[in-house]
């Protein structure tokens, strides 16, 4: 039995001199000193020993498993070590090099009007005021001189979910709320939000778009008020050169009304492609409130009168920045959206 021991051991450890690889020292590992492995099955037979054999056939057996084992280990902590520096040597990294910098976002060009709309108005003194989107017909319409079956409705093609209820199409929702919450007080709000409307996409349509509402009412508000507030709101988006017109309009819920133009942006007034050759660009639509609104609203027109307006912010950023298409918005192109970030 002690020279199957020395063969075995003389087999096993030139078997494993040859390993070049993890998964062959583990079959050699189960071969040789596995529960079924080879030293096992020999030592199986020491039963038949004398009593004066076993112990040194045992201590033979066990020189044999630490024997394989230490040459095991070797080879298994070689074979880790080449793991380690391959490992080690694919992802080193080259200090020496410049780093990559990492992309930066930034506000998106409608965010970015919205907001300077809104400092404009705060900086004159206005609040903000916000509604739901979702909005009921009273306020949408009855409650701004809309009732139902009036033509003027036809000027804003809705998204009704039941006969009462509907996407907002306008952010005037907010100015009734407003005034009803406030009980006869003065007030001095912008609106901004988002509005629906069942308008074909195009270059200057979108079923949704950007709003944003201002109204005042108090003793005394005059046209005059409303025109030198918006001159003011002109200048400081265009410049100080910027120049606005009212023209005579209508609206439901203003009277009188007017549409407001401002000097051509990019010919500063003197006639192009862009405004026509009118030196003109429609900005908004403006009024003061209609005595029949201040009602609905909890206001005697007796003792007070408003201005409202309402501009759209795809409409004030396509003119600020010259975009001929009202689509590059919403389309997440980031060659569209880089040039904002430089701004």
């Amino acid at each position: 039995m002690k020279e199957r021991l020395e063969a075995l051991r003389a087999e096993a450890l030139q078997e494993l001199q040859q390993v070049d690889n993890p998964q062959q020292l583990n079959d050699l590992r189960v071969k040789y000193l596995g529960k079924k492995g080879a030293l096992t099955e020999i030592l199986r037979g020491m039963g038949g020993l004398s009593a004066e054999e076993r112990p040194i056939i045992g201590q033979v057996g066990n020189d044999v498993r630490a024997a394989i084992e230490t040459v095991i280990d070797e080879k298994q902590n070689a074979f880790l070590a080449a793991e380690t520096e391959n490992r080690l040597r694919a992802e080193t990294i080259d200090v020496t090099l410049p780093g990559k910098a990492l992309p930066t976002g930034a506000v998106h060009p409608l965010n970015k009007v919205a907001q300077e709309i809104e400092d404009v108005f705060v900086g004159l003194g206005y609040s903000i005021a916000e509604g739901p989107e979702v909005e009921t017909d009273y306020f949408n319409f009855e409650a701004l001189n809309l009732p139902k079956n009036h033509p003027a409705r036809d000027m804003q093609d809705s998204f009704y979910i039941t006969e009462d209820i509907l996407m907002r199409t306008h952010t005037s929702p907010v100015q009734v709320r407003t005034m009803q919450q406030m009980n006869g007080k003065p007030i001095k709000v912008i609106c901004p939000g988002k509005v629906y409307r069942r308008d074909d996409d195009d270059a200057t349509h979108s079923f949704q778009f950007n709003q944003i509402e201002g109204l005042v009412v108090g003793p005394n508000i005059r046209m005059s008020d409303l025109k030198g507030t918006l001159l003011q709101f002109v200048q400081q988006m265009y410049g100080e050169q910027a120049q606005i017109r009212l023209r005579p309009s209508f609206f439901p819920f203003t009277e009188p009304s007017a549409e407001v133009d401002v000097t051509c942006v990019q010919c500063g007034g003197h006639g192009c492609r862009m405004c026509k050759q009118t030196g003109w660009l429609e900005i908004l639509g403006c009024g003061m409130v209609h005595p029949r609104v201040l009602e609905m609203g909890g206001y005697d027109p007796a003792e007070v009168s408003g201005f409202a307006f309402g501009m759209g912010v795809e409409r004030i950023a396509l003119l600020k920045y010259g975009i001929d298409d009202i689509r590059h918005f919403y389309t997440n192109d980031q060659r569209f959206l880089s040039q904002f970030a430089r701004m």
